[in-house]
């Protein structure tokens, strides 16, 4: 494999940059990179008519229009401690309560908090989080609070997509997998998954070799991204 591999970041622009930033430091060097993303965020309008006793927070984004909506300075169930760090930002009292859905539930069942829950999530989700708490018999509603705009890949992009030199793709949901499927890549594609539900996506990419983080937690990726990169033979920039 040739040494000029490079990271393809597919997430939000602040989100790419904060996780290269991420890469460059652990790994002492800077690391070559592409920079698209897959998705714009856009807010959805929401009519709180019962303010919720609690909220469920399960990204960054939600986090945010929870700020947005005067929703401070209530008690959120997060998910990992990005989505805790801007929760409490917007003035809420956050709970990291586990790095995926899976803990996240088996949280809210232990402590099982009382009055209604709104779980503010995006028009994607993947998951049936508030339909398992409904189950258990916890008030628990949602909303749609932004929607995941698919976009075009760059021009930087599309070249590199179509090259010869391999690309090393960190892929965080199903729906940027799948975003990314649809760009049709030509290009040498390693792909670095965040979870196995990620990686089962993925696979529509065909990718040279599929690997999944020991973790659903930015560290994690960052541990598993830079060994894809040297895997490849990949050199500072």
């Amino acid at each position: 494999m040739t040494e000029r591999a490079r990271l393809f970041l597919t997430r939000p622009e602040a989100a790419s940059r904060r996780f290269l930033a991420a890469c460059e430091a652990a790994r002492g060097a800077p690391v070559p990179a592409v920079l698209s993303p897959v998705m714009a965020i856009r807010p959805v309008e929401i009519d709180l008519e019962r303010p919720p006793a609690a909220l469920i927070l399960t990204s960054e984004n939600g986090a945010g229009r929870a700020g947005e909506l005067g929703l401070a300075p209530r008690v959120a169930w997060c998910v990992g401690p990005r989505t805790a760090a801007e929760a409490r930002r917007a003035g809420l009292r956050a709970i990291e309560a586990g790095s995926d859905a899976e803990t996240l539930l088996a949280a809210l069942l232990t402590a099982r908090p009382a009055g209604r829950l709104l779980h503010l999530r995006g028009e994607h989700a993947r998951g049936e989080l508030a339909e398992s708490l409904r189950g258990a018999g916890l008030d628990v509603q949602e909303a749609v609070a932004y929607r995941q705009e698919a976009l075009q890949p760059t021009s930087a992009a599309r070249a590199a997509l179509d090259g010869r030199d391999p690309l090393v793709a960190p892929l965080f949901s199903p729906r940027s997998a799948a975003l990314l499927a649809a760009w049709r890549p030509r290009a040498p594609l390693h792909v670095v998954a965040m979870s196995p539900t990620v990686a089962e996506v993925a696979r529509s990419l065909r990718p040279v070799s599929l690997s999944v983080a020991r973790s659903p937690e930015s560290g994690a990726m960052v541990e598993a991204t830079l060994a894809a990169l040297a895997s490849r033979g990949a050199s500072p920039a």
